[in-house]
């Protein structure tokens, strides 16, 4: 059995959660068949959280679209489930913030499969910085991507299932851990609790057209994009929950196949944390914990 890495090693080696190979062999608590005929939407699909899920439902049976802004990185995640696991990705290039985009996104996963059975709003991004600091530009930037982008997603496949009449969509919003705030990430906290209340309000509305609506909150995850924090950031990320240890992409990937799932028929308007804890104690300081507050516990 492998040593676990401590956190200076991961850093050291900029080694953050599971590689391809892993990816694709990774034990699950899931039958493999669990999926089968399922149809998949994955926005931010060519890295990080979104990958992996996408690995994860491939394995499980399902037919997957992923999308980003990136080609290339859409084109890696793709190739490397076809190699490792013999299953076809579709790819489709494209930014969420754009409405007209969004609308071409769904056209083209109808026409390739279909229909939809699950859409998973993992797209968004943010900078690190001091909520005070912030330019009116970095602002909408960031709220336009994280709460506008992924709310383009959920309306256009709702009207899609409403129209056609297909009955049980799935929606699952990638969002965080915002109960407490998200000191350096304000913009961002402000978004991801838009989507919470907007999911909560929509999976009320959307019940009578059979459309599920639900949200994971990750907490400390590792991801290649821990590559963005200084050192002296990452070096505590271990540290801001009770377990004491970062979760994997994987621990979300599952969490969002039990919402998608048989295991999830009859949850809807709920958030399923994904966080060791940190909601009730700790916290992250992603741009390094100020002097102001390096004498406070917890």
């Amino acid at each position: 059995m492998n040593r676990e890495l401590s956190i200076e090693e991961k850093i050291a080696l900029k080694k953050w959660g599971l590689d391809d190979d892993e990816l694709a062999s990774h034990p699950t608590v899931f039958r493999d068949d669990l999926l089968q005929g399922h149809v998949f939407l994955i926005s931010g699909g060519g890295t990080g959280m979104g990958r992996t899920l996408a690995y994860l439902v491939s394995r499980l049976g399902a037919q997957v679209m992923i999308c980003g802004r990136r080609q290339e990185m859409l084109d890696e995640t793709a190739e490397g489930i076809r190699r490792r696991l013999g299953k076809e990705v579709a790819t489709h290039a494209m930014s969420i913030r754009d409405e007209e985009q969004v609308a071409a996104l769904m056209d083209a996963t109808w026409e390739r499969f279909g229909k939809l059975d699950c859409l998973v709003n993992n797209a968004g991004g943010q900078f690190v910085q001091n909520a005070i600091d912030y330019t009116k530009k970095g602002w909408r930037s960031v709220i336009d991507l994280n709460l506008n982008g992924t709310w383009y997603m959920m309306q256009e496949a709702a009207i899609r299932w409403r129209d056609t009449g297909y009955e049980y969509g799935n929606v699952i919003n990638n969002v965080a851990t915002v109960n407490r705030g998200m000191p350096q990430s304000g913009h961002t906290c402000a978004a991801r609790a838009g989507i919470i209340a907007l999911s909560k309000t929509v999976s009320t509305e959307w019940a009578a057209h059979k459309i599920r609506v639900n949200c994971v909150a990750p907490g400390s995850i590792e991801t290649t994009g821990f590559n963005v924090y200084s050192d002296e950031a990452l070096v505590t990320f271990n540290k801001c929950n009770p377990m004491k240890r970062t979760g994997t992409a994987w621990d979300v990937a599952e969490a969002m196949v039990y919402l998608a799932g048989p295991s999830g028929n009859f949850i809807t308007g709920e958030v399923l944390t994904v966080d060791g804890g940190m909601s009730q104690m700790g916290w992250m300081w992603p741009a390094g914990r100020p002097d102001y507050f390096k004498d406070i516990v917890g």
